[in-house]
């Protein structure tokens, strides 16, 4: 079976889903240039839990988790069928890395999977999952969870991490150009330097180690899902930057296409 490379991609403000810009393009080649997967687990930012819970929901519903955006976004739906297989496989893999994960039978697709799949795999005919992350646990955490998914990337499985390269809503500058400020470009680049490097440790350690980390990053939960497609690649691992631009001034785009640190990523 084909290997899928995991996956971290930026998803932005939900309007990304009216407005694609250099960041829907991207994610539309990626959807055509990457090996076609059997099913998709997603590592969404905006599905938090204690610990770990996976949805085995047969039709997962769209969940439009926000509020007081154009009226347009919540007409949007992705009707992909559910991936409750997958979701008992996760289950075994972390249960045998001794990491407890809870199965739920209804939970549907937030925003953070649902806008990107839209780009990626716009016929919506690919099973599809979500497993929550638990930023109180640490970004080491989800490094070791990505680690206990490393199989997948094996059995057809496309382990898609959905954050932000950077994250801080305090700092938006709605009509900014596609530009950055200083403190934006210097963490965005100092993550992608040690992703490329495949300097697992640095980045477990980035909320010490980073430039502008706190600034970009006020709260973790955008970030850690990196840190999740990064261990699913294996314990060898390194990542390729695909640039995506940058929205509202602040929001760094960018994804990486992860894989083993002796060969290039697909």
């Amino acid at each position: 079976m084909t290997r899928i490379p995991p996956l971290f991609v930026s998803h932005g403000a939900p309007t990304l889903a009216l407005q694609p810009g250099r960041a829907g393009a991207m994610l539309t080649r990626l959807g055509r240039d990457l090996p076609r997967p059997e099913s998709i687990l997603v590592v969404s930012a905006h599905w938090e839990a204690a610990a770990a819970v996976v949805s085995a929901a047969l039709q997962p519903a769209t969940i439009h988790d926000f509020h007081g955006f154009p009226a347009g976004l919540y007409e949007l739906h992705y009707a992909a069928p559910g991936a409750p297989a997958l979701a008992a496989r996760v289950a075994a893999l972390l249960g045998a890395a001794k990491i407890g994960c809870q199965v739920v039978p209804d939970r549907g697709l937030d925003h953070g999977a649902w806008i990107p799949l839209r780009y990626m795999y716009p016929q919506a005919d690919i099973p599809v999952t979500q497993v929550a992350i638990s930023p109180r646990l640490g970004a080491a955490y989800h490094l070791a969870l990505g680690h206990a998914l490393a199989p997948l990337a094996g059995e057809g499985v496309l382990v898609l991490g959905s954050g932000g390269l950077t994250h801080n809503l305090r700092e938006l500058r709605m009509h900014a150009a596609d530009d950055a400020p200083d403190w934006v470009r210097e963490f965005s680049d100092w993550v992608a330097d040690a992703v490329e490097a495949g300097d697992a440790a640095a980045l477990a350690d980035y909320r010490a180690r980073a430039p502008q980390a706190t600034r970009n990053h006020p709260t973790e939960e955008h970030l850690l899902p990196l840190l999740v497609a990064l261990g699913a690649a294996g314990a060898d691992a390194a990542g390729r930057r695909l640039a995506g631009g940058v929205t509202y001034g602040v929001l760094a785009m960018d994804a990486f296409v992860m894989g083993s640190r002796d060969a290039a990523p697909a």
